[in-house]
């Protein structure tokens, strides 16, 4: 029997509702670009027909923070990798190499979201559809960080199956200190990477780890070195690599601190960036899944997320309602204080007079932000 009975190419079904108005190109910031990138064998060979899909958050120059149409285009690539049948696995990152994402863009928060707490819920139910679309993918996906994972940017990328980042790349939270508190997946998800007081400390001292800590933390796959001098790459220099000093403290990973650090950031403005042995590493996996049988593969996959999504679904809505009403009291406070940090010299509230206001029992009101809040700076006389 033959198989003339199968459809042609031009009669399959098209299953996907549609993407394209979501997306942009790299010259077109802020917005998401989606690609699809030929599969390419270890020995360079394009294998004809089957690809990677890259979904880039292209906001450079606000550390590819997400802005709400942004969100709309990661939800559309997801959903549209999931259905391409050439698609091999997914590839999710950010544009240059300083960040792969920073959270949410605190200007559109400050300016529009504030104290607009309907509005920013309708926004969180965005942002609660972008993690399901990468927690519901029915391709690998791999979060390739090029940069910063700080914030919701961090939770973003635990929602993918793997983590391939540049040891430049720093890992954290910034809720408590900034107005929020990381429930866009991070008090889900990190208390599974992280031991239970790791995950602890990294959601509320919003201390910025290394990809090397992270890496012996258990939260990422691989660390490689983008920084090259001459033909070779060498490791980020303001990181400690050595794993054990002094009477056996684990310090493996740590960062720099005074002198040692300053000198390490001046070397690093003096070498280039070279994304070759992370993109490298990246083609390797996608290599991998590639020969491997894809419906045994994704079973495999989702068996492991099916772990994150339960403690994820457990709690997103309620989060999303608390985290709307929050807008309206120490989010303004905290997203506001931010965006004015360019006009007041300072990027937080004066938290020990907030506490004081707060125990004799004030409203937040008017007369509360203005105690809080940091004056303009004066400005400098000729």
């Amino acid at each position: 029997m033959g198989l003339e009975w199968m459809p042609r190419d031009d009669e399959l079904k098209d299953h996907g509702v549609g993407g394209e108005q979501f997306w942009g190109s790299h010259d077109n910031p802020p917005c998401t670009v989606y690609e699809k990138k030929s599969l390419r064998s270890p020995d360079g060979e394009i294998v004809d027909g089957l690809y990677t899909a890259w979904i880039t958050l292209n906001n450079p120059r606000q550390y590819n923070s997400y802005t709400t149409e942004m969100i709309k285009g990661v939800i559309a690539g997801f959903a549209n990798a999931s259905l391409d049948r050439s698609v091999v696995a997914v590839v999710f990152t950010g544009a240059g190499d300083r960040a792969f994402c920073t959270g949410g863009n605190t200007k559109e928060y400050a300016e529009y979201y504030a104290r607009r707490p309907h509005e920013y819920g309708e926004y969180m139910d965005l942002f609660n559809a972008m993690v399901d679309a990468i927690l519901n993918c029915k391709k690998p996906t791999i979060c390739r960080v090029n940069g910063m994972r700080v914030a919701g940017g961090q939770e973003i990328g635990m929602a993918c199956d793997l983590a391939f980042t540049s040891d430049l790349a720093i890992f954290g939270q910034a809720g408590p200190r900034h107005g929020s508190a990381p429930d866009g997946g991070s008090t889900d998800f990190l208390p599974w990477f992280l031991s239970m007081e790791d995950a602890m400390f990294n959601c509320i001292s919003c201390e910025m780890w290394s990809a090397y800590k992270m890496k012996l933390k258990g939260l990422v796959t691989k660390v490689v070195p983008v920084l090259r001098q001459g033909d070779e790459f060498v490791r980020n220099p303001s990181v400690i690599i050595d794993r054990y000093v002094g009477d056996g403290e684990v310090v493996y990973g740590e960062m720099k601190t005074g002198a040692n650090a300053k000198a390490a950031r001046a070397q690093i403005k003096e070498l280039p960036v070279d994304f070759k042995l992370l993109d490298g590493a990246v083609e390797e996996m996608v290599w991998r899944f590639t020969n491997l049988f894809p419906d045994c593969l994704q079973k495999s996959i989702d068996g492991i997320r099916g772990k994150k999504k339960f403690f994820w679904d457990q709690t997103k809505l309620a989060n999303r309602h608390w985290l709307a009403a929050n807008m309206s009291g120490e989010a303004f406070l905290g997203f506001t204080a931010f965006n004015n940090r360019k006009l007041t010299g300072v990027d937080v509230i004066d938290f020990v007079k907030y506490r004081q206001l707060l125990a004799r029992g004030e409203t937040l009101d008017e007369a509360l932000f203005e105690q809080v809040l940091a004056p303009p700076k004066a400005e400098d006389k000729p």
